[in-house]
């Protein structure tokens, strides 16, 4: 069995230090966890969920990995969110944007207009918003350290097929795969690469009502493999992309949905 950072061609890579925003569970825990098996280290972070995180960050291999809590909704805890990664690893290296909120349906012919307002706010906050205010300040980071880095942001299948029942979040990956291909073009002379994964369906806590039932089998059949995403096949794609290996895919949007929308 390999030690961390032993591969098998005897190469040996130094490991990063990887902020992964939204990982106390589903996609953003499987993320967590690729890195750490990798041999990076890691920062779990969270909104309200401090005790799933620590457990995330317990169950990860290797050492020197932490919990990190803050409101990507709130412009002004994101400097100290940051600060207390960078304090924590020493630094950052890859950022990870994951955390995103989902409500319930927006029907617009049947939502009255205080609560579409009230929903499409919450949801650009931190989808949008919450991801473009974390990378300003992590690039910032990267930029002092003067060695490079990787951004990478997790999108959705919904940016291109549409999202009839929940527009807002649709649009919010919509414009985080926009910022995410701005800023491959901004950063690169800096030797940051920025990258998208645009998953389908994926297996997690938060949509397992929709997959249960007669719902859940017609959304399996979406896809032509008969299923949906596990999250460890998001992450790996995600590890893919910030790895040396994929500089030239800066800016790229990798489409994740087992071919049940083309493009």
């Amino acid at each position: 069995m390999n030690a961390p950072n032993d591969f098998p061609d005897g190469d040996r890579r130094p490991p990063r230090r990887v902020l992964v925003s939204g990982a106390s569970s589903g996609i953003g825990a499987a993320i967590a966890l690729a890195f750490a098996e990798r041999g990076d280290r890691v920062a779990v972070h969270y909104f309200s969920g401090a005790g799933r995180a620590e457990r995330v960050r317990d169950a990860l291999p290797g050492t020197g990995h932490v919990a990190v809590g803050g409101d990507l909704a709130d412009p002004a805890a994101i400097p100290a969110l940051v600060g207390t990664t960078v304090d924590g690893l020493g630094g950052i290296d890859v950022l990870v944007n994951n955390a995103a909120v989902l409500t319930g349906a927006q029907p617009i012919d049947a939502m009255p207009y205080a609560e579409w307002a009230k929903v499409w706010t919450e949801v650009l906050a931190v989808n949008l918003l919450g991801a473009a205010n974390l990378t300003h300040q992590v690039a910032a980071r990267m930029l002092a350290q003067g060695t490079g880095g990787r951004i990478i942001n997790v999108g959705s299948r919904g940016a291109f097929r549409g999202e009839p029942g929940h527009p807002a979040y649709g649009a919010s990956k919509a414009g985080l795969h926009s910022l995410g291909q701005s800023l491959a073009v901004a950063l690169a002379p800096h030797g940051i690469a920025v990258a998208s994964v645009a998953p389908g369906f994926v297996e997690t806590d938060r949509v397992a009502d929709r997959l249960s039932g007669e719902q859940g089998a017609a959304i399996r059949a979406q896809s032509p493999f008969g299923r949906v995403a596990d999250p460890a096949e998001i992450a790996a794609a995600v590890v893919y992309l910030a790895s040396p290996e994929a500089l030239w895919a800066s800016g790229a949007v990798l489409d994740l949905n087992g071919a049940s929308h083309l493009r």
